[in-house]
Formats: C-alpha cells, sequence, structure tokens
C-alpha cells in the first residue's frame, strides 16, 4: 500500500521542506540588513557574505527542492547549510532555551539527507528530464 503513496509522499515531502527555506530566503532579502546583523551578532565573519548565502540556498535551493530539479543535490545542500548553521545559531548547551530549535533543526537535516539519498520521486522535473 505504501508504494502506491511513493509518488504523492515525495512530493509532500518535498513542498514542506521548501515551505520552511522559500519563505526565509524571501524574508532574507525583505530585511537585508537586520539579517546580516543578527548574524555578525553571532560573531560569523563576513555578515553580508554570509546572509547572500544563506538567501541563495533557502531561496535558490528551496525552489529546486520545491520543483524536484536537482533535487538530490539541492537536498544536500540545504542539508549541509542547515547543519553548519545550526551550532552557530541555536548551541543549547550555551543556552537551554535553544534545544527545541537545535533538535528541530536536526530532524530536518535528516529529512533532507533522505530526499538526497532517494531524490524527488516520479513527481519531480528530475522524473521527466529523465524520461
Amino acid at each position: 500500500m505504501l508504494n502506491k503513496l511513493q509518488n504523492p509522499l515525495s512530493l509532500i515531502s518535498r513542498i514542506l521542506l521548501a515551505l520552511l527555506f522559500v519563505p526565509a530566503g524571501f524574508n532574507k532579502i525583505a530585511g537585508f540588513a537586520g539579517t546580516a546583523g543578527y548574524i555578525a551578532s553571532k560573531g560569523v565573519p563576513l555578515p553580508e557574505v554570509a546572509a547572500a548565502i544563506a538567501i541563495a540556498v533557502e531561496l535558490g535551493l528551496g525552489l529546486l527542492l520545491l520543483v524536484g530539479l536537482q533535487t538530490r543535490w539541492a537536498a544536500l545542500g540545504i542539508a549541509v547549510f542547515t547543519f553548519v548553521i545550526t551550532f552557530i545559531f541555536h548551541g543549547f548547551w550555551a543556552d537551554p532555551t535553544q534545544s527545541l530549535a537545535f533538535f528541530k533543526n536536526m530532524a530536518i537535516v535528516g529529512g533532507l539527507l533522505s530526499v538526497a539519498a532517494w531524490g524527488g520521486g516520479a513527481w519531480s522535473l528530475d522524473a521527466k528530464r529523465s524520461a
């Protein structure tokens, strides 16, 4: 039974994951100065460059993930990005209130790695291109 649901579940998975990243990318564009300031407050060097990278990953790779184009690479790129920034911005060992955000992000990384491993499914642009 679950095999029959593989394609719709793959699509829903990509949509829900992209729903987290694409709006965040747009918000970073709209509030670029504030985003760069927040990044600087965490001690990240070149905060404007870091903000631009965050926008490229969240918006660019997020849109690729959404439509299922270069899905495995997009998911892997977002997973690596999310893994790295989680240790910078959600250090629960220094601030226990960050524990939920830290582990939520690690769960998201797990979901992204699953998409990277299995691809975007038959209802993706990758599948359309290979047909």
